[in-house]
């Protein structure tokens, strides 16, 4: 359990003392929840939950390593984040804070530690066929995703080349169109939010938005073309 303290101190414990030397780590356990803000705001845990697997484990779990690390001079951390924070998709602010906070974590140590031998990379990661997107299938129904199998080749690369992000092409076009068109780009993303559905339990008795079934089409058709 990564976000128990004293399980992960101990794990980092058992694998020094049973292997020789840790040359590589992969922060890849996560969880995700899709909620409005306005649906949040007496849901403080959701974000406290996310936080503590998200950023507060891997974030132990790599400082109890990094000394066994820099003795060696020698040593690759990949926390796998997401494709999200360079969209900031809406309804998942929980979880792309989570997600930034263990990015820029990466991204300050890669530079502290790059004269130790200790680099960092990131790992954008688009939307992945597992079942941790299923509890909010029919938001993501029709809309393309990676295979586990083409999301492992990412990981595998980021800890062969070891850059300090790894982006998909899609990715990097969209966090370029928000940087040049700040204004059109947060508008539409506005825009979409209001037009989809919301997924949380408590709001399925509401009524929705009546565009959102043509909107749902429309994003559909668009991700297909990318």
């Amino acid at each position: 359990d990564l976000t128990d303290p004293a399980a992960v101190d101990d794990l980092v414990k058992r694998v020094l003392t049973d292997h020789p030397a840790v040359d590589m780590l992969v922060n890849n356990a996560g969880r995700s929840i899709r909620r409005s803000v306005h649906l949040s705001v007496d849901r403080l845990h959701d974000y406290e939950r996310t936080m503590a697997l998200n950023y507060f484990a891997p974030l132990r779990l790599t400082m109890g390593l990094l000394p066994h690390m820099r003795e060696r001079r020698y040593g690759h951390v990949v926390n796998v984040t997401t494709m999200g924070l360079q969209t900031d998709t809406p309804r998942f602010s929980a979880y792309l804070a989570s997600k930034a906070a263990i990015e820029e974590f990466g991204r300050v140590a890669g530079r502290e530690l790059l004269s130790d031998g200790i680099t960092f990379t990131s790992v954008r990661m688009p939307l992945v066929r597992t079942p941790m997107i299923e509890v909010v299938s029919n938001a993501y129904r029709g809309i393309p995703s990676m295979s586990p199998t083409a999301a492992a080749d990412l990981v595998v690369r980021a800890l062969v080349e070891r850059p300090e992000v790894v982006n998909r092409p899609v990715g990097a076009g969209l966090e370029l169109l928000r940087l040049v068109a700040q204004r059109s780009s947060r508008r539409g993303a506005n825009l979409a939010y209001r037009m989809m559905a919301e997924t949380a339990p408590e709001a399925q008795s509401r009524p929705q938005p009546p565009l959102a079934t043509i909107a749902a089409t429309i994003a559909r058709m668009a991700w297909r073309r990318l």
